[in-house]
């Protein structure tokens, strides 16, 4: 007898999962949270999930593309719900979450399990309901969250699963910690059937990594320019000095700048100044820090000095990107 017909065998009510869509979010994220739920109705034969979109107002919520998701039911509904994920991309720090405060609130206390994907968790967090709770988000908000929330307890990896919330970093993460929800509900074996339907066949752990490793990134595969970047990429605030990044490289800072213009094409010092750049970047879209705290997160001394070296390597004055 296989798995699905084990399972379509038992008739347990159908868990209820909330998708609370933000406008602006990315379809992808979407579509890895709720299609390996479809694909085990499907491959079960029955209804396991029940997938229920919800938003404040009854029109259609736009992604960032031309999709859009109709809501089934609104805030003020009778869902009984298992789960509830919140699917957010675009600029989540920006969005009005004030106004579903109390909702969320109120679903927590009813012991329903909270889920932010992709930038979902800032909502979570915003809300008050991720302050005791380990947590991860999509890496392009994980600095800015952490800048304004030094508390929370954001770790950089694919999902995570702390007691009554679920949290993931977007993109096809969803799929991998669907495959653990799923998992917990049907078996392993079930859940790998749903995952090889998408011949999503190498189920990555909870903590695997969520960007490529620094020889990917960097594009060498030199020992000593990989541990000068990353001191580099751990010492964004406080920057390092030439001499000391190149004592942990193991070098002169002759040969270090040697090396960095033979692999790179660009001294130490100018690719350290892009990589703090292009964190200020991101702070800029992905937070409302002032221009003189994003400054000072990225190693400069002043707003001014920022605001020179932006425009020198961007064109234009970090105000006007914002």
């Amino acid at each position: 007898m296989t798995n699905m017909d084990k399972l379509s065998r038992q008739a347990p009510d159908p868990h209820r999962i909330g998708i609370l869509p933000i406008p602006g979010f990315a379809l992808m994220s979407h579509a890895a949270t709720v299609e390996p739920l479809r694909a085990a109705n499907l491959l079960a034969g029955r209804l396991l999930y029940e997938v229920i979109h919800i938003a404040p107002t009854p029109d259609p919520v736009c992604s960032s593309g031309a999709a859009q998701v109709r809501p089934e039911a609104g805030l003020a509904d009778d869902l009984h719900l298992d789960n509830l994920f919140i699917v957010a991309g675009g600029d989540p720090a920006t969005y009005p979450a004030r106004a579903l405060t109390p909702w969320l609130s109120r679903q927590a206390r009813e012991g329903v399990v909270l889920g932010g994907v992709s930038g979902g968790p800032i909502i979570l967090a915003r809300a008050g309901l991720m302050g005791d709770r380990r947590m991860t988000v999509h890496w392009e908000y994980a600095a800015a969250l952490a800048e304004v929330a030094p508390d929370l307890r954001i770790e950089r990896t694919l999902y995570v699963i702390d007691r009554d919330r679920m949290t993931c970093a977007g993109g096809t993460a969803p799929m991998d910690m669907m495959h653990a929800l799923i998992a917990t509900h049907h078996g392993r074996a079930f859940a790998r059937e749903v995952s090889d339907w998408f011949m999503h066949t190498e189920i990555r752990p909870p903590t695997g990594p969520q960007r490529s490793g620094l020889v990917e990134r960097v594009g060498t595969q030199s020992a000593a320019i990989l541990d000068a970047v990353e001191a580099m990429e751990g010492n964004i605030a406080d920057p390092l000095s030439l001499p000391y990044l190149a004592q942990i490289a193991r070098l002169s800072p002759r040969q270090l700048n040697r090396l960095f213009r033979q692999h790179l094409g660009q001294t130490t010092h100018g690719y350290y100044r892009r990589l703090r750049l292009d964190k200020a970047r991101n702070l800029l879209r992905n937070s409302a820090l002032s221009l003189t705290e994003v400054a000072l997160a990225t190693g400069f001394a002043s707003s001014s000095h920022f605001s020179r070296a932006y425009r020198a390597e961007y064109g234009q004055p970090p105000s006007k990107y914002r």
